[in-house]
């Protein structure tokens, strides 16, 4: 859980560094920056001996969905939302990913539909405002494209992988980032104006930022902690960076933050989060545990 706390942290920063410096870039070209940084980190890690191309196909798949067209979707939902507003569209990550978990194991487990939910009440009452329909509209539709995919990609690794225990995680992770380049490179040599493109200092060096720590690091940190955690504590962290996020933009942003409703969301979050440490093995039968592989 450590890894995820601590991913959960430093992706609290991206909401505003998003927002703020790199609006004005074509959304698939910054996608494909951080994928292509991603990659490069990973890539003298990358070993292909004893790896079946079965495995390999399927790891550039869980790389096309979970950041190729997560990242499209996510980042071009900013050309028509406030970072508040991705914020608040993003609450429904926890849902996907207990629902996609079910659904590989074919049952329905509804104490994590229980701690998911009080999960997403506690970020709705942190991050929710009034929005228009039209941001309505076309920002839902393209964060929930976003949260599925991401929820998809990270429940279906720790599925795959959970067969081939012996594969080091970090050996593999490139191939995951390579999928991701050939997707969000069809679409930005689509959308991109190459002949006009021009990234200032300051762009560049958020791009650097977001493309090494925040999506190279972070997402092969997630992950790997994703295997270390059961499905309800894992549905459950992919909310924790949106107190987190509001948090930040108080401390280190000077934006006025509604404090009591933080405090009170943010303990609905631990809550359940809590609740699904504590309680876990109690309401669930240990063979049920055995057979999910925590």
């Amino acid at each position: 859980m450590a890894y995820l706390l601590t991913v959960s942290l430093i992706w609290a920063f991206s909401f505003g560094l998003i927002k703020g410096n790199l609006t004005g870039l074509d959304p698939n070209f910054v996608s494909l920056c951080r994928m292509a940084l991603a990659f490069l980190v990973f890539l003298p890690f990358l070993r292909f001996k004893n790896l079946p191309r079965s495995l390999t196909l399927k790891l550039m798949l869980i790389g096309m969905v979970q950041y190729g067209l997560m990242y499209c979707s996510y980042i071009y939902s900013f050309q028509f939302l406030k970072a508040y507003q991705v914020a608040l569209f993003t609450i429904f990550t926890p849902l996907y990913v207990t629902l996609i978990h079910d659904l590989f194991k074919r049952r329905l487990n509804r104490f994590f539909l229980l701690t998911v939910a009080l999960a997403i009440a506690g970020t709705a009452v942190i991050v929710y405002r009034q929005v228009s329909w039209t941001d309505f509209q076309a920002g839902f539709a393209l964060m929930q494209i976003s949260n599925i995919s991401f929820a998809f990609g990270q429940v279906y690794y720790r599925h795959l992988l959970k067969n081939h225990k012996n594969i080091k995680d970090v050996r593999i992770f490139a191939l995951l980032f390579f999928g991701a380049i050939l997707f969000t490179g069809f679409f930005a040599g689509i959308t991109t104006q190459w002949a006009s493109l021009y990234v200032t200092p300051r762009q560049m060096w958020t791009l650097l930022n977001l493309g090494i720590l925040a999506s190279g690091i972070c997402f092969f940190l997630w992950n790997f902690g994703a295997r270390k955690v059961d499905a309800g504590a894992l549905a459950i962290l992919n909310n924790l960076k949106i107190p987190l996020a509001v948090a930040c933009s108080a401390i280190f942003f000077h934006e006025t933050v509604n404090l009591p409703r933080l405090l009170v969301g943010g303990g609905i979050i631990v809550a359940a989060l809590w609740l699904n440490e504590r309680m876990l093995k109690k309401w669930l039968q240990p063979d049920t545990l055995k057979d999910d592989g925590w």
